[in-house]
């Protein structure tokens, strides 16, 4: 049965709470915690199918490895693409710790974050790989309002809150009342995408290709703290030797507006959208960042000067999801209020 649900008393009823992330899966044990949090990625044998690495291992040989060896992502924009890979892969990280609840507990109740736009196939690939694992129940929460649990945002009560869940591969939006999304937007914009960002400016502009492990000293362009001209180590398109060139941050900057620009279009959409009230409660709380990119450098800068609204980094902003589902399964999450109907 797939339900998507805040019901706490179905969530308390679950033992084992799990975010499957575009790039990092994380998996919350009920009275242990956190067990489980690594990056969603599989190297497999092609010639005899075996499994060689799961997790960080598998993520190092990315681009390393020889032809009889392939690393996948059985997960992909919050969506389980590969349901036995990524049942294989859950298993390996998961290991005795999870199979020692299931002994404690054979008819396990399992809940899961799921995008909040998830369609139909989505939610049933999620459900089939938590099932796969021994699950006899899965419950399906929005990641949007787990998200808000997590970072500590009053999201069951009559205020608004707003909340951008800053992925790997998409940007999630939403404005939260009373435990409910008010208005929501998701755009195709993530971390990955500001690296695909610079890798195809220095590409054009300067015919070097960059190794994946580059990129991320290049993100302090977007706060300003790189000097005047930067050297950049790659490997140059035509003869493929490697040459260093010297790189203006500033055109750095502008190969970033593009993403940048749909974000803060998808935040003035959400706002639009909204009742006034809720709305004047947003000028005062602001903006909560969350998600694994939500650290970038400079974004939360970035979104404070065009929105003229607080912006705040919650702490540990890719554990928030999986904390809060975590607290739900907890019991640690007061029941929504819902106020009487009128006689």
């Amino acid at each position: 049965m797939i339900s998507m649900t805040l019901s706490l008393d179905h969530l308390r009823r679950c033992t084992v709470a799990a975010d499957l992330g575009a790039s990092r899966t994380r998996i919350y044990l009920k009275q242990s915690g956190l067990i489980v949090d690594e990056p969603s990625v599989v190297a497999v044998n092609t010639k005899t199918g075996a499994l060689l690495a799961v997790g960080s291992p598998a993520e190092r040989m990315a681009g390393r490895t020889p032809a009889n060896i392939r690393v996948v992502r059985p997960i992909n924009g919050g969506t389980v693409v590969d349901i036995d890979m990524a049942q294989r892969m859950l298993r390996a990280m998961v290991g005795p710790k999870l199979r020692r609840a299931f002994r404690r507990k054979p008819l396990l109740r399992a809940a899961v974050c799921i995008p909040h736009d998830a369609d139909p196939l989505a939610r049933r690939a999620a459900l089939e790989t938590l099932i796969g694992l021994g699950a006899r129940r899965v419950e399906l929460v929005d990641s949007l309002v787990t998200a808000g649990i997590g970072c500590g945002l009053p999201v069951e009560q009559p205020e608004a809150t707003m909340i951008v869940q800053v992925g790997a591969a998409t940007t999630q939006v939403a404005v939260l009342s009373l435990g409910s999304i008010v208005a929501a937007e998701k755009v195709p914009i993530g971390g990955e995408t500001f690296d695909r960002a610079l890798v195809q400016h220095l590409r054009n502009q300067h015919e070097l290709l960059l190794p994946s492990l580059a990129v991320r000293p290049l993100h302090q362009v977007l706060n300003g703290e790189m000097p005047q001209v930067t050297e950049v180590h790659g490997r140059d398109v035509a003869t493929g030797l490697a040459r260093t060139v010297k790189v203006d941050p500033e055109s750095l900057r502008l190969a970033v507006r593009t993403p940048l620009t749909s974000l803060l279009d998808a935040i003035r959409a959400v706002l639009h959208r909204c009742p006034p009230d809720l709305v004047a409660d947003l000028a005062d709380r602001g903006i909560m960042l969350t998600g694994g990119a939500a650290q970038l450098p400079g974004l939360d800068t970035t979104l404070r000067e065009n929105t003229g609204m607080p912006v705040n980094v919650a702490e540990d902003p890719g554990l928030c999801a999986v904390q809060g589902l975590g607290a739900m399964l907890e019991g640690r999450v007061r029941p929504v209020a819902v106020p009487e109907p009128a006689n």
